[in-house]
């Protein structure tokens, strides 16, 4: 079976999760912590740089997910947790993929009804998931510059339009803006919790933990400016550009007499998002499969299967978004860090025993 390498992953970490956070992120923020909003998305990225330490050292272990809970709790207990476990990635992954959605539809098709826009993502969705998910390491090897071209581009463009003492004075939105904005945007950070099923598809080398925490820091700090500019461009109305990553470039000087060059940033960033907002989708049906067997035919199946119940979904709540947005970041937020945070401490915890799960 083909693993992914080391240099792959980091490639993930540090380029292909960040984006990931450019849609609906910055301005939830904003509207939660105001010019305070550097500080709970730093704190997201420490925590989930924790994280991400503690599911690379799993890989020491050389099991896969299953095989990891399988040695501790036995055959029965691992597939009952497994199937848990991917119901959180289905779970998680609806929210990213109505954002895409509305995304897609409002800068790209505007004069097209949705679902006509975005139909065609569920095939290419299907696709994905039909596909091992090891082979996403070589997708993370062209996706990689063009996040780094894709972000650059942006920041280039946009950062000399902003007036930066609009992020002062420092804590202005005080504790409640802090911490409103921390528990809201918990819906967007899973990246460590999406390492855990491709535990076993790569090999631990020395280091690859703090490697791995490092890269992924420094994909947040490209995020943290990218965010520092966006809120400098917009102030207190930060909170009305529900897309941020195409709405700050737009007001570069060269722009009436070049067009709107900073699509070519904004469709290299969009195509990376595209395979960005599968991986739950695919991690969940591989879990699936490493508890329950693989037949030959059961992939495609299962990612048809998957495909139609988020086009479905994405029709039935094409007009509810607010109401997702709510219950996610408001209602059942609690559900992120118990399984983003609390659950890779946890793996780490177990022990090996001398179970048997062949």
């Amino acid at each position: 079976m083909n693993k992914i390498s080391a240099r792959q992953l980091l490639f993930f970490l540090a380029c292909v999760a960040p984006v990931g956070k450019l849609v609906l992120l910055p301005a939830r923020l904003a509207d939660t912590s105001a010019n305070d909003l550097l500080f709970p998305l730093a704190l997201h990225y420490l925590l989930q740089a924790g994280a991400v330490f503690c599911v690379l050292l799993l890989a020491k272990r050389g099991m896969n997910f299953y095989e990891l809970l399988a040695n501790t709790f036995g055959k029965i207990a691992a597939k009952i947790l497994v199937t848990v476990f991917s119901v959180f990635l289905l779970f998680a992954a609806l929210l990213p993929l109505l954002e895409q959605k509305i995304f897609v539809q409002s800068v790209f098709y505007d004069t097209l009804p949705s679902l006509i826009a975005y139909a065609p993502y569920f095939v290419f969705l299907a696709y994905l998931v039909s596909k091992p998910l090891a082979s996403y390491g070589r997708v993370w090897d062209l996706l990689a510059p063009l996040s780094i071209v894709g972000l650059a581009g942006i920041l280039v463009l946009s950062y000399g339009s902003g007036d930066y003492s609009a992020l002062a004075p420092v804590g202005a939105s005080g504790f409640k803006g802090f911490y409103r904005g921390t528990m809201s945007a918990f819906g967007w950070f899973y990246d460590a919790v999406l390492l855990i099923p491709l535990l076993g598809k790569f090999e631990y080398r020395k280091g690859l933990a703090w490697q791995g925490a490092l890269a992924y820091l420094a994909g947040g700090a490209a995020i943290l400016l990218f965010v520092a500019v966006f809120y400098a461009i917009y102030g207190p109305i930060a909170v009305n550009q529900l897309f941020a990553f195409t709405a700050t470039s737009k007001y570069f000087s060269g722009v009436s007499t070049l067009g709107r060059i900073d699509y070519i940033f904004i469709f290299a960033l969009a195509l990376v998002m595209a395979f960005w907002y599968a991986l739950p989708v695919q991690e969940a049906a591989d879990c699936l499969f490493q508890a329950y067997g693989r037949p030959r035919y059961l992939p495609t199946a299962v990612a048809v299967l998957l495909s139609l119940v988020y086009f479905v979904l994405s029709v039935t709540l094409d007009f509810r978004f607010t109401d997702v947005l709510r219950a996610i970041t408001e209602t059942v937020v609690w559900i992120f860090p118990v399984f983003c945070l609390l659950v890779p401490v946890l793996l780490l915890l177990t022990r090996r025993s001398r179970r048997e799960i062949s």
